[in-house]
């Protein structure tokens, strides 16, 4: 399983665990909360009605007086209200009040007078001086119909004379308790949704930056260009920036072994070429002869400079992750100019140069970089085109790139030697010399297009002779 998907189903599960325990909490405490705020109203009210009834129980006048007929006309006052959204169109509250016996001596229901309540929670505690309460239900069976009753004792002076308990039907709460469990459930649905998102587009960025560490190392590890990528996470641009570190670090070494055993081998063959023309040297000799190994001596060690020269350069090169001040070139222009500054080695050979370029090739990059690869592609051209030839160099626009081609009409690339092209120090003999070149013209020139986020190609034309792509990618202003 990839780690994404386990950082999400881990964080998935923490999120719901932890919602869902915090939602049942809430949920829990809703409804004793809602009974909690009831009661301590009816507490208010029952000591109000206390003092209201205290005169007429003492005078023993509670069933008919005044405050029998003010909870009477209570009782029948016609009300109308929204509540939080919820309506309300009747007054619930029921009122009794009992003697210093427990008798209830006045009910606003009108069904218990006479009776004894002195068994009931609400009048026994305030009768014994406690605080009285209860709920009892109508229906056993039934929990809806619970009710609540809250008493307060009625004094006549210090002397406890009576109860006054008002009751008032929980199940009319109930409306209010669900309602409030269901905003709660709408709210936990919707920050568990915002959790989720968090940790979708949280996971969906460290992923990201952790494909994108992983993508660098393998281009590292494929030996292709590659540039750290920049990251937010200050921990993450750490490590990778630690990792460039650490791939330059490695390359170097690796770098400097590999060349300097490829730089050893190929300097042997010149140098004893040199070391032999000077110990003929050191004999007598025919003016003929010490002239030649003189010449033979001077091509070698202009060949080992020349070697050694290119090397540096295409070291130097491959070392480069990334264009140095880029600017836009017409890529047809440019060619024109370095065919311009071959004029001497055309002329020596009666090479003719023809161009095809249809408008401008304008291309992002080092001008430079782009003049030395045009440069080496043109000599093998001419080191291979028959003398009087013609060197065609065709440019074009396709899909978004710039495509130059040069081709010359000359015996082409053997099948054997194809797959080897870019190979460093591979080379083919010249056909008018027999002799090779350092091998490094096409490795440099491979490296100068993938440094533009272009490529090379090279192979046999249909009608003969061999042909060299260069593509790259156009210029912003060109696209």
């Amino acid at each position: 399983m990839k780690l994404s998907v386990r950082l999400f189903l881990g964080y998935f599960l923490l999120v719901a665990v932890t919602g869902q325990l915090v939602l049942l909490l809430v949920v829990k405490q809703i409804s004793p909360g809602v009974r909690m705020a009831l009661e301590a109203s009816l507490v208010d009210t029952a000591n109000l009605l206390a003092e209201l009834a205290a005169p007429e129980l003492a005078r023993g006048a509670i069933a008919d007086g005044q405050f029998a007929d003010a909870v009477r006309r209570y009782s029948k006052r016609p009300v109308s209200a929204t509540i939080f959204g919820f309506p309300k169109q009747s007054l619930d509250y029921r009122v009794y009040v009992t003697d210093a016996a427990g008798i209830v001596r006045f009910d606003s229901a009108g069904s218990a007078l006479g009776e004894n309540f002195a068994r009931w929670n609400d009048v026994y505690l305030t009768l014994q001086g406690r605080y009285g309460a209860r709920s009892s239900q109508s229906d056993p069976d039934d929990k809806r119909s619970s009710t609540m009753h809250v008493a307060a004792p009625v004094r006549d002076g210090e002397k406890l004379i009576g109860v006054v308990t008002v009751a008032y039907p929980t199940a009319l709460l109930q409306p209010i308790v669900e309602a409030g469990k269901a905003a709660v459930q709408r709210g936990a649905l919707w920050l568990f949704g915002g959790a989720l998102l968090f940790g979708a587009v949280f996971n969906w960025r460290l992923t990201r930056a952790i494909d994108l560490l992983v993508a660098y190392a393998r281009a590292v590890t494929s030996g292709g260009k590659a540039t750290p990528p920049k990251l937010h996470s200050v921990e993450l641009a750490t490590l990778a920036q630690t990792l460039e570190t650490m791939r330059r670090e490695l390359e170097g070494k690796q770098y400097v072994e590999r060349y300097v055993q490829t730089l050893t081998h190929e300097m042997k063959s010149p140098l004893a070429a040199i070391r032999g023309a000077a110990e003929l040297l050191e004999d007598p000799l025919p003016d003929a002869e010490r002239r030649r190994f003189a010449g033979n001596a001077r091509e070698q060690a202009e060949r080992l400079d020349q070697l050694i020269e290119r090397l540096l350069g295409l070291a130097a090169l491959e070392q480069r992750q990334q264009l140095a001040e880029p600017k836009l070139l017409d890529l047809a222009v440019l060619a024109r100019a370095v065919a311009a500054e071959k004029a001497a080695p055309l002329a020596q050979r009666q090479l003719g140069v023809a161009f095809e370029c249809a408008g401008e090739l304008l291309v992002l990059g080092e001008e430079f970089l782009l003049r030395q690869a045009l440069s080496n592609l043109l000599d093998n051209a001419i080191a291979f085109a028959p003398a009087g030839s013609l060197i065609e160099i065709d440019g074009r626009s396709e899909n978004q790139r710039a495509h130059l081609c040069i081709r010359d009409h000359g015996p082409g690339i053997p099948d054997y030697a194809l797959p080897r092209l870019f190979e460093r120090f591979y080379s083919l003999p010249r056909p008018d010399t027999g002799r090779k070149s350092t091998g490094l013209g096409l490795a440099f020139v491979r490296e100068v297009a993938v440094l533009h986020g272009g490529e090379i190609n090279v192979g046999n034309a249909e009608a003969g002779g061999a042909k060299a792509v260069l593509s790259v990618p156009l210029g912003q202003s060109a696209r």
